[in-house]
């Protein structure tokens, strides 16, 4: 790996050279807050007018650094739904300069001039392919039992295709679910939903900020193939206590937040839960009364700034999945996470961030019969340091780091009583070590042409102990070796490289282009659409290849009316390398020599987004279409032909819509269609024995049904005390009550058995939601 961080770092060290070269130059650095919490704002716009004009995102930490040479200047900070901020200043010194931003009225006007000083940010930035959530949306779209969900709302945007009906799992420009890198405060989240994929392990109320990068992804990401979701917790308020909420028809949630020293520290606690268990136990029937089926889920993190250059975070978030039936089964699962960050600013123009994370998925099932019991097990478990520096000059903003991840991975483990019929079972636990450096550089080449490039160095190494298999294409044992703990096994190292540039036509639309290569070591095993508490992971081994995908992507991105309307269209190409898929009749659970049961082969995917958005006015939303293709190849699938991916859908369309009628009432609702996913039908079927057995022939050359669902909602403010704000949101999801399908299956008619009928299986019909939200 050294000789491939050797140019990286050769780059480092010349970007960071290149200013001393220069005209001296004065720097004026700090962090941005908003003025009535102290929360850092993440991509607030920061701008130096005067002899020179500079200009710059603030960084996840709120952080910016502008320079300029001595002269006079006016420092100016605009930010959607916040005041924009101005400050004359003399720049014959470096100096440091916080400051704090304060929310804007509720007018129309005043949030119009916020958005049109943000300077088409969206058009002139180098990154493309990436999508930031608005988390005061969310307080008005209709979801699912209206429960706000991070994960159902990227759905709607161009690119990112649903997992099925009303679930979480999601899907990027082709890519499969497990290929999407989740992150919570830099933790991996594996297992990112609730009650098998109804609701997102993500309380809306404890977010601060979401991004979702589908193509171009910065060098700082790694890991997967096909998307980063970065998902970022609140602080908390270090100026004054509060809390918050919400108690809805099947669960209920709560934040509290406030000070530790003002100024200085702050908490941030928020918990949520269901109460549908509680519903079932009132049931007079035993048989109901004892079933069990709820979750629930703790967020927290703390801060504490020590002093103008050190600020120390902790944060972290447990969650617990239930789902059991009296005396036949009982299900649990849930994520872990833990994060500690130390910011260090060296000085005005290099920040630093050192991160110590861990994070674990763990799932348990227990068969409950007194005379066939057993308890199956399994987790995966990371432990994760990273040193990440941002390193701010004349026209860069270099950033560079390492990172180092051990992995520990227990397959399954069976435990059962003596006279049960399973037997005991500890598959091998699997270790691996991935370890990366990278460096990328944003540089504004002139007033028109931006780049964003670097390369990230990805090595991965599985390790001891345990014995390790070796198999041949056909799945067939060829050799068996012990390795001792900290033996390497197989070693992998990919460079991976990244580039972005964009081209500005006008002072309001631009063309931009992306390549970036990525890959991916934590493979899961699954014939689910969506995350399952039974998702078996493996690690790149001797027999299974890391993922490799390479994406190309171009767009053209137009503001009109003072950033009053935003449109995009993107087309992008990816070539994806080792995919994995299963041999007929393969057993995933429970099988130690799970890697014989797979196959290796290729895919590709394409497509066209188009993405409209209003986002001013009393009404505002968004249209986006997905115009898309996504294709596998495997030696011993459909005659080694491309076949259509199960993701694959030709079209997807959603459109948002919120309407503010500037007094009490907010009303909104939104609408999606999409063509059926790929899917294999029976080609035939035959009697055996009585038993009547289908047959297949052509790989997913069949297609669901179309889906179609109007979702709508209506939210009224409650009259404000000093002390109280609340509002109720009333929803229906699927609001025109169409039966839209899960699955399908396939059965004997019951009169003429001779002839087979297909069966739609659908889960919602309309379903109404009722919240009440409160904030002290």
């Amino acid at each position: 790996m050294i000789k491939h961080l050797f140019p990286l770092f050769s780059l480092i060290c010349c970007l960071l050279a290149s200013p001393v070269l220069a005209q001296q130059r004065f720097t004026v650095s700090g962090t941005v807050r908003d003025a009535a919490s102290g929360e850092t704002l993440i991509g607030a716009t920061v701008k130096l007018t005067g002899t020179a004009t500079s200009a710059m995102s603030t960084n996840a930490y709120g952080f910016y650094s502008l320079s300029g040479i001595a002269g006079e200047y006016v420092l100016s900070v605009t930010y959607t739904g916040y005041e924009l901020y101005t400050k004359k200043i003399t720049l014959n010194a470096s100096q440091k300069a916080d400051l704090a931003l304060s929310p804007a009225g509720t007018t129309l006007q005043e949030i119009r001039i916020s958005a049109a000083d943000r300077k088409d940010q969206n058009v002139r930035t180098p990154q493309m392919g990436i999508d930031k959530l608005n988390m005061a949306e969310l307080d008005n779209l209709p979801v699912l039992f209206g429960e706000k969900d991070v994960l159902k709302t990227i759905q709607l945007l161009p690119g990112v295709k649903s997992g099925g009906e009303g679930t979480t799992g999601f899907f990027v420009r082709g890519g499969a679910a497990d290929q999407n890198l989740i992150l919570l405060d830099e933790a991996t989240v594996y297992n990112s939903s609730h009650l098998l994929g109804f609701f997102s392990t993500f309380n809306a109320d404890a977010i601060k900020d979401v991004s979702l990068y589908k193509g171009g992804m910065p060098a700082q990401y790694g890991g997967r193939l096909s998307s980063v979701l970065d998902v970022k917790m609140q602080d908390g308020n270090n100026q004054q206590f509060g809390a918050e909420g919400g108690i809805g028809l099947i669960a209920s949630r709560v934040k509290a937040e406030g000070p530790i020293v003002k100024n200085r520290g702050s908490f941030m606690v928020s918990a949520r839960r269901t109460y549908i268990d509680l519903l079932l136990k009132a049931s007079p029937d035993s048989s109901i009364s004892g079933n069990t089926l709820n979750f629930y889920d703790l967020n927290a993190k703390l801060n504490y700034r020590f002093n103008d250059k050190n600020t120390l975070y902790a944060s972290g978030y447990f969650g617990q999945d239930n789902i059991g039936i009296r005396d036949l089964f009982a299900n649990d699962w849930g994520n872990t996470t833990a994060t500690v960050r130390l910011n260090h600013v060296f000085n005005s123009r290099l920040f630093s961030n050192t991160s110590f994370i861990f994070n674990k998925y763990r799932y348990a099932i227990e068969l409950l019969d007194e005379d066939n019991n057993a308890r199956i097990t399994s987790l995966i478990r990371d432990y994760n340091i990273k040193e990440d520096l941002q390193f701010y000059s004349n026209h860069h903003t270099v950033r560079f780091g390492l990172q180092a991840t051990h992995h520990r991975i227990s397959p399954s483990e069976i435990t059962a009583s003596e006279g049960s019929i399973f037997n005991p079972l500890k598959i091998e636990s699997r270790y691996g070590m991935e370890v990366a450096g990278y460096a990328s550089d944003e540089w504004a080449l002139s007033e028109k042409l931006s780049l964003l490039y670097g390369v990230r160095v990805s090595a991965f190494s599985l390790l001891g102990p345990g014995t390790i298999r070796t198999f041949d294409q056909q799945g067939n044992e060829t050799a068996a070796n012990n390795y001792k703990s900290g033996d390497v096994v197989k070693s992998y190292v990919y460079p991976e490289p990244r580039f972005s540039a964009s081209y500005i036509l006008n002072e309001r639309s631009s063309l931009k282009a992306s390549y970036n290569r990525n890959t991916q070591n934590i493979h899961v095993l699954t014939n689910a659409s969506t995350s399952s508490p039974t998702d078996q992971y493996v690690m790149s081994s001797n027999n299974i290849k890391p993922g490799i995908a390479d994406q190309a992507a171009i767009g053209y991105f137009r503001n009109a009316k003072d950033n009053s309307f935003e449109f995009s269209v993107e087309t992008y190409y990816k070539w994806l390398k080792n995919q994995i898929d299963y041999r007929d009749g393969a057993e995933l659970i429970g099988n130690g020599d799970v890697e014989s049961e797979l196959l290796y082969g290729v895919g590709r995917a394409y497509g066209l987004e188009f993405y409209a958005k209003k986002t001013a006015g009393k009404l505002t939303g968004w249209i986006s279409y997905t115009l898309s293709k996504t294709e596998r190849k495997f030696d011993d699938i459909n005659r080694g032909q491309y076949f259509p991916s199960r993701q694959d859908r030709t079209h997807d369309v959603s459109l948002v819509g919120m309407y503010n009628t500037g007094k009490r009432w907010t009303f909104s609702a939104n609408y999606i269609y999409n063509t059926g996913n790929a899917v294999t039908f029976p080609a035939g079927k035959y009697d055996l024995d009585g038993l009547t057995t289908y047959y297949y022939t052509e790989r997913n050359a069949n297609r669901m049904p179309y889906t179609s669902r109007l979702d709508v909602s209506a939210t009224l403010k409650a009259k404000e005390t000093k002390k109280l704000r609340s509002s109720w949101s009333f929803g229906l999801y699927n609001a025109l009550n169409r039966k839209n399908p899960y699955a399908i299956q396939f059965r004997d008619k019951e009169n003429d058995p001779t002839r087979t009928e297909a069966v739609q299986i659908s889960l919602f019909g309309i379903i109404p939601s009722v919240t009440w939200n409160f904030k002290f």
